[in-house]
């Protein structure tokens, strides 16, 4: 992953195309997605596990499957944009 320019990113750009294409779909019928990305080794141990050929690269797995009837959703907080906007601070 040595970018030469940001044209030689297009395949990245398009994998996180994709995924988000996954998950709407998923949604759409009823399922619960979630995504990780995986850090240091893990996508290569990963990927020797599920066998994939040696030159891919695994952006991120992806679950899905039917949320438990009993899951507890999280509240979200809601923000406006007056709220978030910083003019001249962090």
């Amino acid at each position: 992953m040595n970018p030469t320019s940001v044209s030689s990113l297009n395949p990245i750009s398009s994998i996180w195309c994709v995924i988000e294409n996954i998950f709407l779909a998923a949604a759409a019928e009823g399922l619960a997605c979630s995504m990780r990305i995986p850090v240091g080794e893990e996508g290569a141990n990963v990927a020797k596990t599920v066998g994939a050929p040696e030159n891919y690269l695994l952006p991120c797995y992806i679950c899905l499957g039917y949320a438990s009837k009993d899951n507890i959703e999280v509240e979200q907080v809601k923000y406006s944009a007056e709220e978030k906007m910083h003019y001249g601070k962090w």
